[in-house]
């Protein structure tokens, strides 16, 4: 399997997630943020894109110029696997990210081990700074 590259926005958005360019670009339209050379840009752009299928490695790249020249901040994710392929073509792929609890690949930390380790390293007892929850309230 090759190299999967993202271009996403470098934040999160109100509902904390990072959309993709085009989305960013779309939504500098929307908000009426773009000159006439660049609306009409985007609108050729879309229509293009919606007829044709475009290469999305081929429309990045004006897509990243157009975020460019509006200050918006955008980032690039690579991956070698970018979680369960629902689709692939010979330029793209639909992947449903991995999630947290089904695919971290290590065992929970048992409770307390951190604390542990500093107070071994910090050279203090352990038993009369750990907070123990059945003492709560005494």
């Amino acid at each position: 399997m090759g190299e999967f590259i993202r271009y996403q926005s470098a934040v999160p958005n109100r509902r904390g997630r990072c959309p993709g360019v085009f989305a960013m670009a779309n939504g500098l339209g929307t908000e009426g943020l773009l000159n006439e050379a660049d609306r009409q840009w985007l609108r050729i752009g879309n229509a293009n894109a919606s007829a044709n299928y475009v290469d999305p490695t081929t429309a990045a790249a004006d897509c990243l110029d157009l975020l460019d020249r509006n200050d918006i901040p955008w980032t690039a994710l690579r991956t070698r696997n970018p979680g369960r392929i629902v689709y692939e073509d010979e330029v793209q792929v639909v992947a449903v990210p991995y999630t947290h609890e089904t695919h971290w690949p290590f065992r929970p930390r048992r409770k307390g081990i951190h604390y542990r380790a500093a107070h071994r390293l910090l050279g203090t007892d352990i038993e009369k700074n750990l907070w123990h929850p059945d003492e709560q309230g005494k």
